[in-house]
């Protein structure tokens, strides 16, 4: 079994950058691809970000592009989200999740959550004005 554990969380204010981390363990992590999604009260959970399990690929929401980084470091079971000009709109929960199915896929692959085989539970990022 998976676990995934997300940090990295907390309260800053608009425009300030933050990085989020999520750590694996008990499963093959190097050949997973990873996934960053958020979600805010009442809404439904967002696709932010995803990583092939190489590196290689990378995708991103629309609403992130050109602001957040997705990265991973397969020799520390880690994956990260670098986000940097912030906003009160992006106040969220923010979950990682892993996909064990072998191979590389599209990005509208990788933003349905429902591929998703793993999640984390989950660290709050405040954006305040």
């Amino acid at each position: 079994q998976v676990q995934l554990v997300e940090s990295g969380g907390g309260l800053v204010q608009a425009g300030d950058s933050l990085r989020l981390s999520c750590a694996a363990s008990g499963g093959t992590f190097s050949s997973y691809a990873m996934g960053w999604f958020r979600q805010a009260p009442g809404k439904e959970r967002q696709f932010v970000a995803a990583i092939n399990w190489s590196g290689s690929s990378t995708y991103y929401g629309d609403s992130v592009k050109g602001r957040f980084t997705i990265s991973r470091d397969n020799a520390k079971n880690t994956v990260y989200l670098q986000m940097n000009s912030l906003k009160p709109e992006e106040t969220a929960v923010y979950y990682c999740a892993a996909d064990a199915r072998y191979g590389t896929y599209s990005g509208s692959y990788y933003s349905a959550p429902s591929v998703y085989n793993f999640w984390g539970q989950g660290t709050q990022v405040t954006v305040s004005s």
